[in-house]
């Protein structure tokens, strides 16, 4: 099931808005590949981590 910014999983409701939709849309790319949905969760919200890091953005909502 495709997510969005107003339906994604609760795991990355502690992400800052544009971790999270970097978030969302690396889950969507992962799903769409057929993974499980569970680690599509864990890797999109690490990568987007990563991904907001890099570019000196904030990764939580409270930064």
């Amino acid at each position: 099931m495709p997510w969005n910014q107003t339906d994604f999983p609760t795991s990355m409701r502690h992400l800052s808005e544009m971790a999270r939709d970097k978030a969302i849309e690396i889950a969507n790319a992962l799903l769409a590949q057929g993974m499980d949905e569970g680690r599509a969760i864990r890797i999109a919200i690490a990568r987007s981590k990563e991904w907001a890091r890099h570019r000196g953005l904030p990764v939580h909502e409270d930064e």
